[in-house]
């Protein structure tokens, strides 16, 4: 018996196999829950369908998270489905190219308001049309963030000021539904390889930098993040709300 057994959750942000989205697909699949994928366009669902397929996923459905209607049908088509909804995993963010290669000062309006919309909006968005899913049976909303909420990381600009954005979202979330049980948390991953992480110039130098600090001496993997998912999406967690929990080989607690 798996610790999901009988659970059901939805999944937002793969991209590809190597997206930490897709290994926390896998690592709440091999502990027996049942999942249903989302994908932006036909690009996406071209590597989102046999991915979810190949774990035996039957709702697969289109999402633009920037469209409120498109938002709406994929929450009823779950209640059609399932009725409930236990597990919710945001794992989206973008901003413009030129918003991170370029210094934050000339960060344009409109890419302002594209990289908070996609990357924090969202998760409001989302959880407004999961929590009456998931009332009175509990549930678990997982988003994932960066140490660039915190502190200043080269050519992050405009993506850290969504991720502080997001992780405030998910405090103010969980208190306002803690009381119907349902828990919101954040993880902060190390830097990995992913299709994401080619769009910050210089994010080799990142990986390097990172795993000769880090107290691990190490880089994290997909995989334990998908961990630290897995925990924070089951039971174990049940009294674990509002928190950012970092995964990323301890970088996060060094100074000097």
């Amino acid at each position: 018996m798996g610790i999901l057994d009988g659970k059901r959750g939805l999944i937002f942000g793969v991209a590809n196999e190597r997206s930490i989205a897709w290994a926390i697909s896998e690592a709440l699949h091999r502990e027996g829950a049942e999942l249903a994928f989302t994908y932006a366009g036909e690009t996406l669902e071209k590597r989102v369908r046999p991915l979810a397929e190949e774990i035996g996923a039957k709702i697969i459905i289109p999402c633009d998270v920037t469209r409120d209607g498109e938002i709406d049908e994929v929450f009823c088509h779950v209640q059609r489905e399932w009725g409930a909804l236990d597990i919710l995993i945001h794992s989206i963010a973008f901003a413009n190219r030129e918003d991170l290669a370029n210094p934050y000062v000339q960060t344009s309006r409109q890419g302002f308001q594209l990289a908070l919309d996609v990357s924090a909006y969202s998760l409001v968005a989302l959880t407004r049309g999961a929590a009456p899913l998931m009332e009175g049976r509990g549930g678990s909303i997982l988003t994932m963030t960066y140490l660039g909420s915190e502190k200043v990381i080269p050519n992050y600009n405009v993506m850290g000021i969504a991720k502080a954005a997001l992780e405030a979202s998910v405090r103010y979330l969980a208190a306002e539904l803690g009381p119907k049980g349902i828990r919101v948390n954040a993880i902060s991953a190390g830097p990995i390889k992913t299709l994401a992480a080619a769009g910050i110039s210089g994010f080799r130098d990142m990986l390097h930098y990172s795993s000769e600090r880090a107290p691990l001496k190490r880089n994290v993997e997909a995989a334990e993040v998908a961990k630290a998912a897995l925990y924070l999406s089951s039971d174990l967690a049940s009294a674990v709300t509002g928190e950012i929990l970092h995964v990323d080989a301890g970088y996060s607690i060094m100074g000097m």
